[in-house]
């Protein structure tokens, strides 16, 4: 390995790098952007029988206090039903309980036999019956902790509840109504249209030789009927090490082959029985190893060293899961997350080109120029205020507003903390609020106020000391007469902000505070708590990401690939340490005029410069052309070399995530809304603190978490834990405690 390969191992590609499952966009009571066509039930992202009780209910409610829905109601066509319910599954059964509960006379349909997946789980299964605290709203309830307690109790309550046999293609409006299309050809109209049917799409194949034989099975209902045969489980899951445990008691020769080098994902209880199983020599562990092909009296696996291992075999297991039934969500009209239509690719192309005027009339580029030749705006700032007296508020306001920076950062600013108040509301949470009151009073004060009116009023009135004003804001023949604008440079550290440090000539107070920053104030804050500590919670691009990002953190790519192009940003640290060397050499030799001009040409005097590169199309037109796209921390997770910086300083930090992982159930949630695409699971289901530098405390992980497995907190060296924060992200937390 290269020592450039062995710098990138180090600081990312040795990090888990886990997938985000395809799922639909749905509001928080199940809607879509086809109106009147709902998603209950594990389709919402997680797999818990409470809160797929609660979907199935909340769903309900909402159309009944939906005043469109009693309209339509009342004036509904003879034949047309009130709701549709598709799926008699756990969250499908309690969405048409509610609805008998309130009077509406639901129908509903399935494919195969009411409770499927929970019929189709193996013998004497264990239940969980996670969030504890939670009692789902409405009448069905469950209580049992194995599958066939908790059959015979999901029975009881629902089996005055009528089930029509029928698989459903589609649903779609027409003539004021959804039209719900089944297998054979036959129609129903309905008002409204639930759609429970989990994740009961198509099994996931191995895709190789032999998958297609007899023996190939992808559910266990009675281990007793393999016993003395020779059985093969592949998988690496709960259902998987629960059946190879329930195949090995009952007598079978049992082998369980999983592709990676240790099991994550089974709970701990599982996960030790399995190893205690293995250790007494009535199973065999299989680990990194996938399945070659599948013969008829055996089966050919290959490590990863590329060594064959035959075994001989009579029945196969395959047990990695389903595919959710993406189709049918598709023909419905329903959105996809991560799904590229057209009309999405021309918005995003629409937007990039927003941007690109947008950064370049307010960095000082031909779109300004044509814009200050045009006039201006036909309304301003700058002409509303133009008779204001010399030195007053006004005038200072009118002069920053003869700057189109004014503006954007004015915009910008309102964008913090109008969706930032909408953040606090959505979130509920005290690290969220405390969080985001602490962004939005950053960016009003230092970020806005001071540098665009408090510093140049202070100026004009003789309130600002000369000692200070010389030697941080030199003079210009511009704006208000000095460079007020380097009071940015008081929160944007070096390398995010270089304008403070590549000056013609050095600047030493910025070059001091720059210093302290960068190389002693940041690292400090990193090592305790995290490189969060000023990504999310300081920085101006990290107040628009948390705000009005919030709503878009679950569109950040995941994948090993994406994670290799998190060294981006090391480069463009490279780039800002070859220019600060540079400028260093020019300051030393001060009659060197080609090398100050060409340091100002690579500083900002071309179009290939770092200012028009990084700054503006890295950090604005890309970073915030893809917002509504990939999430709102492209810049951040990519490109941003004081990020790239303290990538670095993170790997020494003590700050971790830490997992209970006793309560994790591999659903994936924290993974899928991490707009740093860190794969949070990999970490919290194996009970370990997790160490990716990427993260900025965002707490969307911690927040999301149906079980509430993760919280903030400290571990030495050894990874012991120091302790844990004191400020609550998490609701579930806050509510069993």
């Amino acid at each position: 390995m290269t020592p450039l390969a062995r710098y990138a191992h180090w600081l990312h590609t040795r990090w888990p790098a886990g997938r985000v499952e395809s799922l639909p966009e749905i509001g928080a009571d199940g809607g879509t952007r086809v109106p009147g066509l709902y998603v209950v039930g594990e389709l919402t992202g997680i797999p818990l029988l409470k809160l797929a009780l609660q979907s199935g209910v909340e769903a309900v409610r909402a159309i009944l206090a939906d005043p469109a829905f009693a309209a339509e109601r009342a004036r509904k066509e003879s034949g047309t039903l009130d709701l549709v319910v598709v799926g008699a599954g756990v969250a499908g059964l309690a969405a048409a309980r509610e609805a008998l509960r309130t009077g509406l006379a639901p129908r509903v349909y399935e494919a195969g036999r009411r409770l499927q997946t929970i019929a189709d789980f193996p013998r004497a299964k264990p239940i969980y019956t996670y969030p504890s605290a939670l009692v789902p709203p409405g009448a069905l309830q469950v209580r049992a902790t194995l599958k066939e307690d908790l059959l015979d109790e999901l029975e009881q309550q629902t089996q005055d509840i009528e089930v029509t046999a029928g698989k459903v293609e589609s649903v779609g409006r027409q003539g004021g109504a959804l039209v719900v299309r089944l297998a054979g050809g036959a129609t129903v109209r309905a008002l409204r249209v639930i759609l429970a049917v989990g994740r009961s799409g198509e099994l996931r194949k191995l895709g190789v030789p032999g998958e297609e034989r007899d023996k190939v099975f992808h559910r266990l209902h009675d281990p007793r009927d393999l016993a003395r045969r020779r059985v093969l489980v592949v998988g690496g899951g709960d259902s998987a090490v629960e059946s190879a445990l329930a195949l090995a008691e009952a007598g079978a020769e049992v082998t369980l082959s999983y592709r990676g080098a240790t099991l994550a994902r089974p709970k701990p209880e599982n996960q030790a029985a399995l190893e205690r199983t293995a250790a007494a020599g009535a199973l065999r562990l299989e680990l990194a190893t996938a399945v070659r092909s599948i013969d008829p009296t055996a089966v050919r696996l290959v490590r990863d060293s590329g060594a064959e291992l035959v075994l001989p075999n009579d029945v196969v297991f395959v047990q990695i899961g389903r595919e959710a039934p993406l189709d049918l969500l598709r023909r419905s009209g329903v959105r996809i997350l991560g799904d590229w239509t057209l009309g999405r690719k021309l918005a995003l192309l629409a937007f990039l080109v927003f941007c690109f005027a947008l950064y370049n009339w307010k960095s000082g580029g031909f779109l300004e120029d044509w814009h200050r030749r045009a006039g201006g705006f036909p309304f301003s700032i700058e002409r509303a205020l133009a008779s204001a007296p010399r030195g007053s508020l006004a005038c200072v306001l009118r002069v920053s507003a003869s700057a189109p920076s004014f503006y954007y950062t004015l915009a910008y600013s309102a964008l913090v903390v109008g969706f930032g108040l909408r953040r606090i509301r959505r979130r509920r949470t005290p690290y969220v609020r405390v969080q985001t009151l602490t962004l939005m009073a950053i960016q009003i004060v230092p970020l806005f106020l001071l540098p665009e009116i408090v510093l140049p009023w202070l100026d004009a009135n003789g309130l600002l000391p000369a000692w200070l004003a010389d030697g941080l804001f030199p003079r210009v023949d511009y704006g208000h007469g000095r460079e007020f604008w380097r009071a940015y440079g008081l929160i944007l550290a070096w390398p995010l902000f270089v304008y403070n440090v590549f000056t013609d000539a050095p600047l030493v107070p910025w070059l001091v505070i720059s210093m302290a920053q960068t190389f002693v104030l940041i690292p400090a804050l990193v090592y305790v708590w995290g490189k969060g500590a000023y990504c999310g919670w300081i920085c101006s691009c990290g107040a628009l990401a948390e705000t009005l990002g919030d709503s878009q953190r679950h569109k950040m790519p995941h994948g090993p690939g994406w994670n290799r192009l998190n060294l981006a940003g090391q480069a463009i640290l490279g780039i800002a340490w070859i220019l600060a060397a540079l400028r260093v050499v020019a300051w030393c030799f001060p009659d060197w005029h080609g090398l100050r001009a060409w340091n100002n040409l690579a500083l900002s005097g071309s179009a290939l410069s770092y200012k028009w590169l990084v700054d503006v199309l890295l950090a604005g037109v890309i970073g915030y052309g893809v917002y509504f796209w990939y999430s709102g921390r492209v810049w951040c997770r990519f490109f941003c070399p004081l990020a790239a910086l303290m990538h670095i300083y993170a790997r020494f930090s003590r700050f971790r995530i830490l997992a209970d992982k006793k309560k994790c159930i591999s659903c994936n949630v924290c993974t899928a809304v991490c707009h740093q695409g860190i794969d949070v699971m990999s970490f919290a289901n194996k009970g370990l603190p997790m160490a990716d530098p990427q993260c900025v405390r965002c707490s969307a992980c911690v927040s999301s978490c149906p079980t509430g497995v993760l919280t903030f907190g400290q571990v030495d060296r050894a990874g012991n834990v120091l302790r844990t924060d004191r400020l609550a992200a998490s609701l579930i937390q806050i509510r069993e405690s």
